[in-house]
């Protein structure tokens, strides 16, 4: 299996994508802040889930990536707060985008307190 099957994998990237699509109407003096540091962490978190799956020979590394992971998941949805906070999102968008960030922090752990089931030898 490839990692972009991974469930985790293709709910983080559309996220990522929405994410970026909303932060193009961003004030521009948010650009080298909020809307960097949103892209960034939200698109980290894809990366570091296909990191930890190429790394899943070694249930270690596997754990540690996923978990560099979930925090990446959980930096966006602080700059999703700040965002919302700002009133450069609704708080329906907000709800939307938070309801997701939790969803993929679920199949996170479940990969974190499951690596066999990803390839890991246990």
């Amino acid at each position: 299996m490839d990692f972009k099957e991974l469930l985790a994998y293709k709910k983080s990237f559309e996220l990522a994508m929405e994410i970026f699509e909303i932060s193009k109407s961003f004030p521009s003096e948010e650009k080298y802040s909020l809307t960097d540091q949103i892209r960034r962490s939200s698109r980290s978190v894809s990366a570091n889930i296909s990191e930890s799956y190429r790394k899943r020979r070694y249930i270690n590394h596997f754990i540690s990536k996923l978990t560099d992971s979930d925090a990446e998941n959980s930096e966006t949805n602080v700059w999703l707060e700040f965002s919302l906070q700002c009133n450069y999102i609704s708080k329906n968008t907000f709800d939307n985008l938070n309801y997701k960030s939790i969803e993929i922090g679920r199949l996170i752990n479940y990969m974190i307190n499951n690596p066999g089931k990803f390839g890991c030898i246990v």
